[in-house]
């Protein structure tokens, strides 16, 4: 089998499902374009709304305005500059990302929770030369500040654009009351409210940055190693948006006036594409600032009735199991999409059972966008992740770099305008990856159907080698998942005398009951011997990600 043969397979099944093949990715020169088109066809609709307030196209395309005016005028920063954006989901957010695309600085989404070693690492690393952060956690990079070369901190409490009284009411409240604003100081600071009065006053210059020039640089969690910087152009961005559009058609979907429920954290490429293919489409989406508070998640749920719930797996699992998502009506629900982590069967079923929403997986990096594959909604394959969108290839080689044939296992590669440019100051890291011709090495085992989807075995690094038989997680996790008393699990594998390495599973039960040798046993009915864990360890919860990912290299080293 040759790449042609993969892309004639490849087409042919987007074409039986009616999506289209060909899409023009220079439409817009650069993601300022397409949101800015995007603020003048949906201008009177609801854009976002976060702890009660919503923002319409109009105002969302007034306030980024402004940002960008005062940035240009006042901050000091020149075009190229990075600006780290540390917030949860809120709707200053969006405002400030694309105050400061306007502006031509370049985005540096910044995770909330991180330590202060990332939090230094990240603006070292990148060279941030201001902050927007929100108050609630403000107080790590307090202290790191003075280690970096940020100048200037910009600040927003968490009511900011709410209108009085009830912004001064929520601001009190949090801070003073609940005491959810740790004390912090910055030595030059100004507040998001006085950004925008200032940037009202200000003329903002129009910019037009070209396709290939830097949009963002969007790090990876770092659970491999040093978090690095994938460098997002516009086109990579713009690309993606469009890509996940026509992919889309699939879906029963009208985009404009529909709601979107957005409770993954925003600064993670997954939520970040998905807004930004919101904004787009003219949807209205709900931010959940804090998706681990189900009650806030099932709040908003009952309340703004989504078409679209973005998930994934640990969410299905949690929201499954609360008694107040289960009483819901889902008559409205007509989409909902995982990535983010592998998809189990059973959680897949259990959120189809009680929504009567089938749940659509995809598939995606930091480093392409981040979205690659898809399943499409009028034909959706639970177990896979899907096909490729639009003007994406993708192959599986061998360790030797050969392609390899349909249902063979190897590292799946991917070829396409949202693949990044590179590792930021990273050129031997980014060889590692990317190899001359730009196909991207995932590191992900994978395997192309016949019939043009895609199936995922697991990471390369993660495959676990029993007595020279290899041995893939998701696998034994997926069936071990079907367990009515298994909440979550992950497999790991861990040195064995006899067999080279064995499988240890750690399990979250909803039976205290359940033991190790009907762990064992249920796994026996579904795998071959040399898959059967050797030992179960039983946890009250395993260790994740702030994204919800289940940190396999955490329990294994530990």
């Amino acid at each position: 089998m040759d790449q042609a043969e993969v892309n004639q397979t490849i087409e042919a099944a987007l074409d039986r499902l009616g999506i289209v093949t060909r899409i023009d990715i220079d439409r817009y020169q650069n993601i300022i374009e397409l949101f800015e088109d995007a603020f003048e066809r949906h201008s009177d609709e609801v854009a976002c709304s976060s702890v009660g307030h919503a923002l319409t196209y109009g105002e969302l395309d007034l306030l980024s305005s402004h940002v960008a005016g005062w940035l240009q005028s006042d901050s000091g920063l020149t075009v190229g500059d990075r600006v780290a954006i540390q917030m949860p989901n809120l709707i200053q957010y969006l405002v400030a990302v694309l105050g400061v695309l306007r502006a031509g600085l370049v985005v540096v989404n910044t995770n909330p929770l991180y330590t202060a070693r990332e939090l230094a690492h990240q603006f070292n690393d990148a060279g941030v030369k201001l902050l927007m952060v929100q108050a609630n956690v403000a107080q790590t990079a307090a202290t790191v500040l003075p280690r970096t070369g940020v100048k200037q901190v910009v600040v927003t409490e968490l009511a900011d654009l709410h209108p009085q009284p009830k912004r001064f009411l929520i601001n009190f409240v949090v801070k003073h009351v609940k005491k959810l604003v740790p004390p912090f100081t910055f030595e030059r600071t100004i507040s998001l409210r006085d950004v925008l009065s200032l940037g009202a006053k200000r003329a903002r210059q129009a910019v037009n940055p070209q396709p290939h020039e830097l949009a963002m640089l969007q790090y990876t969690g770092g659970t491999t190693g040093v978090a690095k910087g994938a460098m997002l152009s516009h086109r990579n961005l713009v690309a993606n948006v469009l890509q996940c559009d026509a992919l889309f058609t699939s879906h029963q979907l009208a985009g404009k006036g529909d709601t979107f429920m957005q409770p993954l954290p925003v600064y993670h490429i997954y939520a970040f594409t998905a807004s930004m293919y919101a904004l787009f489409v003219g949807a209205h989406t709900v931010f959940i600032p804090n998706p681990r508070d189900l009650a806030s998640v099932v709040g908003a749920f009952k309340r703004y009735r989504p078409q679209l719930f973005c998930g994934l797996n640990t969410l299905f699992v949690a929201l499954c199991n609360d008694k107040g998502f289960t009483s819901l009506d889902f008559s409205h629900l007509k989409v909902t999409l995982s990535g983010g982590m592998a998809l189990t069967e059973a959680a897949a079923g259990e959120w189809q059972a009680l929504t009567g929403c089938l749940v659509s997986e995809g598939y995606g990096l930091t480093e392409t966008s981040p979205v690659a594959t898809s399943n499409p909604g009028n034909a959706q394959q639970i177990g896979t992740i899907g096909v490729p969108v639009p003007q994406t290839q993708v192959r599986v080689i061998d360790d030797n770099g050969k392609l390899l044939g349909f249902e063979e296992a190897g590292e799946l590669c991917i070829f396409g305008p949202q693949v990044m440019q590179g590792y930021w100051q990273r050129p031997d890291a980014t060889a590692e990856v990317i190899d001359a011709n730009g196909w991207f090495a995932t590191g992900d085992i994978a395997i192309i159907q016949p019939d043009g989807y895609l199936r995922i075995v697991d990471r390369k690094k993660d495959m676990i080698v029993v007595s020279g038989f290899n041995v893939y997680p998701n696998e034994l996790e997926d069936v071990l998942a079907g367990h009515p008393d298994v909440l979550e699990c992950a497999a790991v594998g861990y040195a064995d005398s006899a067999s080279g390495e064995a499988v240890k599973m750690f399990v979250v039960s909803r039976n205290p009951a359940l033991g190790e040798q009907e762990v064992k046993d249920f796994c026996r009915q579904h795998l071959t011997a040399y898959k059967i864990p050797k030992r179960v360890e039983f946890r009250d919860e395993l260790p994740k990600t702030n994204v919800g990912k289940i940190l396999r290299r955490e329990l294994r080293d530990n």
